[in-house]
């Protein structure tokens, strides 16, 4: 147990320093980041979908065999994250962009990551509860989506009025919460059997979503041109074989 403790609470605040890759993206021009990021996008969405169907769904089903209940907790966790987002979007919506003040669009984003890193420190500690290739996996997983993410995070702030130091801040801040969502998954998992029952099936419905809903969608946005998309599905394909790589860590 003391391994899973410190391989959980290490991975947790690995992410968490994630949180401060937009400094990189200060002194890289705009033109460029927009294209390396929809490629970075492309290998997160594949790591996202190796990670939910190549390793936690399969843990899953051998650990409870597979029955209506996996099928309830995927889609569980496709739901929870649907209405996550929608909250996010319509405070986003419903404020208007103003000048002179940290605009309430950028606290909502805040408070959206805050939840979002919290379930992702849940997440991370109930892999390593299965075994410990399982929580690296989904530790890589987790940190290929959140560097495209934390870029993205990074430049709402920016644009809702945050100076950059503070932009940095806030956003490290609420990356934290993932160490809190660890902690409370290992406190409770020690003393209870079965935790792992639901929360790797709803992490598999929940990475199903972030890539099918928020990553996929994005590489459709620019005008079709066929070498930019074959390298797309290539990076897709490439972050489902790191995913399929690590099988053989175990």
């Amino acid at each position: 147990m003391a391994n899973i403790w410190l391989y959980s609470l290490a991975s947790v605040l690995i992410v968490s320093v994630v949180s401060l890759i937009g400094i990189i993206t200060l002194s890289i021009k705009v033109e460029i980041l927009r294209k390396l990021l929809i490629y970075l996008v492309s290998f997160a969405a594949g790591a996202l979908l190796g990670d939910a169907f190549i390793h936690l769904l399969p843990e899953a089903v051998e650990e409870a065999g597979f029955g209506i209940s996996i099928s309830l907790y995927v889609l569980f966790g496709i739901g929870i994250s649907f209405l996550i987002e929608k909250v996010v979007h319509w405070h986003h919506f419903h404020y208007p962009l103003e000048k002179g003040h940290v605009h309430p669009f950028a606290v909502m984003n805040l408070v959206g990551d805050l939840v979002h890193n919290f379930i992702d420190g849940l997440i991370i500690a109930a892999s390593y509860m299965v075994n410990i290739p399982v929580g690296i996996a989904t530790t890589i997983a987790v940190i290929l989506h959140e560097i495209p993410q934390e870029i993205s995070d990074f430049g709402v702030l920016l644009h809702g009025g945050f100076t950059k130091a503070k932009a940095l801040f806030y956003n490290f801040l609420t990356a934290l919460t993932a160490v809190l969502g660890a902690v409370v998954v290992l406190a409770i998992g020690s003393n209870a059997e079965g935790i792992t029952a639901f929360l790797i099936p709803f992490t598999a419905g929940s990475f199903i979503y972030i890539a099918g809903s928020d990553l996929i969608p994005e590489l459709h946005k620019d005008r079709f041109d066929w070498k930019s998309s074959l390298m797309q599905f290539a990076a897709i394909a490439f972050g489902v074989l790191v995913m399929y790589a690590l099988l053989f860590v175990e």
